[in-house]
């Protein structure tokens, strides 16, 4: 059979498709264009800690302004091993219910809802074994594992599951759509605990001292670290020196109703800060949405979240 050395293009001008023969697989030209640049940002998290959750709203708005110049990895640092011999001083917190308190403080100043009777009933051991649940899921991917996470943090802050009981790391998987089989395996293998370990190792020797820590990092490994909540601009101002220069952020401009369609379930404090509305704006708004049957209002201890309505 004879090799078919004929090429079809489309021309321009005459706006007609024809074949033609050429000899050269390629032609070799200069083409300037600029490089994409890509930004990581290695955030040291843990399932239960409190300030992490209050940092969720400037996640999402990170995410949203920056991409697709950023990618975020979430790494485990293991805030609790255990009861025994833990203690923060800070905080004056030195036992399970000495938690509660402070959980409630930081709900009240960040406007992310904690309820800290969990501490009171039903008190997590340890959280090993939801950050070991984290890296199970990631072996399913890491969409699944990032929504994996973000559903152990409702339960454990809006709920009061505690998330250190295998059934709650069970549901967690079924609620996301995790292959649950699967996921039981992962989670059982001492690979995966070997895997949580490993990040604590690793976040040590990057100066991770505490909950939250970012890293952003430019494509040569260059980078800075902000450590603790803060306010959103200093994450902001992070991202643009590691870029030397002012990046500009996405002009998307959302509403309530399409935040909602996209990630379905979210606190009235996130849709204020991705919105960069005032909390009464924001609040109003999602009132008339759920009075037109758009949305659903799901009281919690301190405020509403909100579930997207088909």
């Amino acid at each position: 059979m004879a090799e078919n050395n004929k090429m079809i293009s489309c021309d321009l001008e005459t706006g007609l498709c024809s074949e033609h023969e050429d000899g050269q697989d390629y032609e070799m030209v200069k083409v300037e264009l600029a490089p994409v640049r890509k930004f990581r940002v290695i955030y040291y998290t843990d399932p239960i800690c409190s300030a992490c959750w209050a940092l969720e709203p400037y996640i999402r708005k990170l995410e949203e302004e920056y991409a697709p110049l950023l990618t975020i990895e979430y790494r485990m640092g293991g805030l609790l091993p255990g009861w025994e011999h833990f203690s923060d001083g800070g905080n004056g917190i030195s036992k399970p219910s000495d938690v509660a308190h402070h959980w409630e403080e930081i709900a009240e100043q960040s406007g992310m809802s904690m309820d800290g009777d969990v501490w009171l009933e039903d008190p997590l051991h340890s959280s090993y074994p939801p950050s070991i649940a984290f890296k199970a899921a990631q072996l399913q991917g890491k969409e699944q594992a990032d929504a994996y996470l973000r559903r152990l943090r409702e339960m454990v802050f809006l709920e009061k599951v505690n998330i250190a009981k295998e059934e709650a790391l069970i549901q967690a998987s079924i609620d996301v759509g995790l292959d649950t089989e699967r996921f039981k395996r992962s989670y059982h293998d001492p690979a995966t605990a070997e895997l949580f370990y490993q990040e604590i190792e690793e976040g040590a020797e990057l100066g991770v001292r505490g909950f939250p820590t970012i890293l952003i990092v430019d494509e040569e490994g260059q980078g800075a670290r902000v450590s603790g909540y803060r306010p959103y601009q200093h994450y902001v101002e992070a991202l643009n020196k590691v870029a030397k220069d002012a990046l500009q952020p996405n002009q998307k401009v959302y509403t309530a109703k399409q935040l909602l369609q996209k990630y379905n379930f979210l606190g009235t404090e996130e849709i204020r800060i991705m919105l960069d509305g005032s909390r009464e704006e924001t609040l109003a708004e999602l009132q008339r949405l759920e009075q037109a049957g758009l949305v659903e209002c799901v009281p919690v201890k301190f405020g509403f979240f909100w579930r997207n309505v088909n």
